[in-house]
């Protein structure tokens, strides 16, 4: 027997009898096939896309004779009737079937196309995110993912689950409703603690959120669950805890007394999965030595960044929760700990940092504090020569020690953002009218009491931050 005849199924009796042995397993196989109908019009039927190892039914609008698979490795094909294939698919592929009739003609050429078993996917998606819109096709052996997804960790998850299905070969065609950027307003704030003693100020400084309240300075007591005024005693102690409330406005305040000093006030933007970064400082140099390729050794210099810098990867889950990951430091130059290279003296680096992950909801914020520092200042005053003879010099000279210790404490506010028209915004500047020779010398108006009529209006996202018209009002929006 030829090679064509071992691939092609024989006469029609033969064909009834093997589909007599195999109606029950596709039976079981495929409990509600797909019929599909050629037409005898073309010679090409088109694709036929059957999942890997699951069965479909075929069938011919007439009657043919022999069939011709070109890869059987990928697809089986048995005849159940004159007009009806069985077809299962076995290897991820293309493969061709030719179709012959009773006098030898070519009635249909398809190609059988076996893809993933995606019923089951899309029947996990629907049944883990039933109120997402995900589209979940097959293209040749890759699965791609199409439609809309509330929140980026969703967007992972089902892509995780996808390449359960298909390792390596998922395409993710997929987008993100709502609001994907968050502005981080972040407060970076220096604390003297030696001055609350001096100040007569309460140390117990506590700031509450409902039924949690939290210490302005780690390490001192905390009261939670009792209700009342803000400033309580005793309890347990933590360093950082989110909040909701005016804790800005009592920073202004010690810092008008003199008590705390804000070192920095960065607002930065980034879209959900990357990484913004600020600096207020600057780089100092540091030389490095470096081998040559003659064996010897020459000098170059590079630049360290000291000063406030932050950074920080937000990542948008859903329910408007906001995981981040935010990298503060402070870092400032200390000639006390430098060192000498070859004549160059390199100063060094006092560095207080922080590194945690955090997940807070739109507005509100967070406190990192026991960030600490101390110096130690020795200052002897004396009269030249009297002040170093022996015994009685101590009566020419006064000694004084001096003790700094200082806090910095770091408050990250999250907000989802988006973009808004120019109009929505305004400058200072914007409702500035000159003033008139009248106004200014008869007046003494250093601008026009009328306002401007193009200045811009503002919409629901911003409003003007209260104030009279021109420069003399406050100037700034308020997040709505």
């Amino acid at each position: 027997m030829s090679s064509f005849s071992k691939v092609v199924f024989g006469v029609l009796a033969g064909a009834i009898l093997l589909g007599g042995a195999v109606l029950g397993f596709a039976d079981s196989a495929a409990a509600q096939p797909t019929i599909t109908t050629l037409s005898d019009k073309s010679s090409f039927a088109g694709d036929f896309e059957i999942p890997v190892n699951k069965s479909q039914i075929l069938k011919v609008d007439r009657a043919f004779k022999d069939i011709l698979v070109g890869n059987p490795k990928i697809a089986d094909v048995l005849p159940l009737t004159n007009r009806t294939l069985y077809i299962l698919g076995k290897e991820l592929g293309t493969t061709s079937l030719s179709i012959y009739g009773t006098d030898k003609s070519l009635l249909a050429i398809v190609d059988l196309v076996v893809t993933h078993n995606v019923d089951g996917l899309k029947a996990k998606v629907f049944e883990l995110f039933p109120d997402e819109k995900v589209e979940v096709r097959t293209v040749n052996d890759a699965i791609v993912l199409s439609g809309a997804m509330s929140s980026g960790a969703r967007l992972q998850s089902v892509v995780e689950l996808a390449e359960r299905f298909a390792p390596g070969k998922v395409t993710n065609m997929m987008t993100l409703t709502g609001s994907q950027q968050v502005m981080l307003a972040v407060r970076f704030a220096e604390v003297k603690r030696t001055a609350f003693k001096e100040l007569g100020i309460n140390l117990n400084v506590l700031v509450r959120s409902g039924a949690t309240t939290f210490s302005l300075l780690s390490g001192l007591p905390v009261l939670g669950s009792i209700p009342g005024s803000g400033f309580l005693n005793g309890g347990t102690s933590l360093v950082g805890t989110a909040y909701k409330g005016d804790f800005t406005g009592l920073l202004d305040a010690l810092e008008q007394k003199g008590v705390v000093k804000t070192l920095a006030e960065p607002n930065l933007i980034a879209l959900s999965g990357d990484t913004a970064s600020f600096l207020a400082g600057g780089e100092f140099p540091i030389p490095v030595a470096q081998n040559t390729s003659g064996g010897g050794s020459t000098i170059t210099i590079e630049f360290k960044e000291f000063g406030v810098s932050l950074a920080f990867t937000p990542t948008v889950l859903s329910d408007g929760l906001i995981s981040l990951d935010v990298a503060p430091e402070v870092s400032a130059i200390d000639n006390t700990t430098s060192v000498q290279l070859n004549g160059l003296l390199v100063p060094g680096l006092t560095t207080r940092r922080a590194h945690t992950t955090i997940e807070l909801r739109d507005g509100q914020a967070f406190a990192i504090a026991g960030l600490l520092q101390s110096e130690f200042k020795d200052n002897i005053d004396q009269l030249p020569f009297a002040g170093d003879v022996p015994v009685l010099g101590a009566l020419f000279r006064s000694s004084d020690y001096l003790r700094n210790e200082t806090e910095l404490v770091i408050i990250v506010t999250p907000y989802l953002v988006k973009p808004v028209k120019p109009k929505d915004l305004r400058l200072s500047t914007d409702s500035f009218v000159p003033p008139s020779d009248a106004d200014l010398f008869l007046m003494g108006q250093p601008e026009s009491p009328s306002t401007n009529p193009g200045a811009s209006s503002h919409g629901p996202i911003v409003s003007q931050a209260g104030g009279g018209a021109g420069l003399d009002g406050n100037i700034g929006h308020i997040i709505k």
